[in-house]
């Protein structure tokens, strides 16, 4: 194998694993959303420091590669969210 073809190999595992982390990272913080909304819709308190901490998470990782960044959330969207599915 040539070195540029080996180069090439190493450069396309290296974002896959990257991508494969925001993936990860990023179900995590969908799942948080979800119960944060979960919560809302049934009168319950709710908070979003899980949801923001995997979403620091995620802007750090982004910083070492090709994934997206994501905004915080404050409970304020949560129920404007909430409000907008009734």
């Amino acid at each position: 194998m040539s070195q540029v073809h080996e180069a090439i190999t190493a450069h396309t595992r290296k974002q896959h694993t990257h991508l494969e982390r925001f993936a990860r990272l990023d179900e995590a913080r969908e799942r948080a959303i979800e119960e944060a909304v979960d919560r809302c819709k049934k009168g319950l308190p709710f908070r979003v420091d899980e949801i923001n901490a995997v979403t620091a998470q995620i802007n750090a990782h982004a910083q070492s590669g090709i994934s997206p960044l994501r905004k915080q959330v404050t409970e304020d969207m949560v129920r404007d969210y909430v409000k907008r599915l009734s």
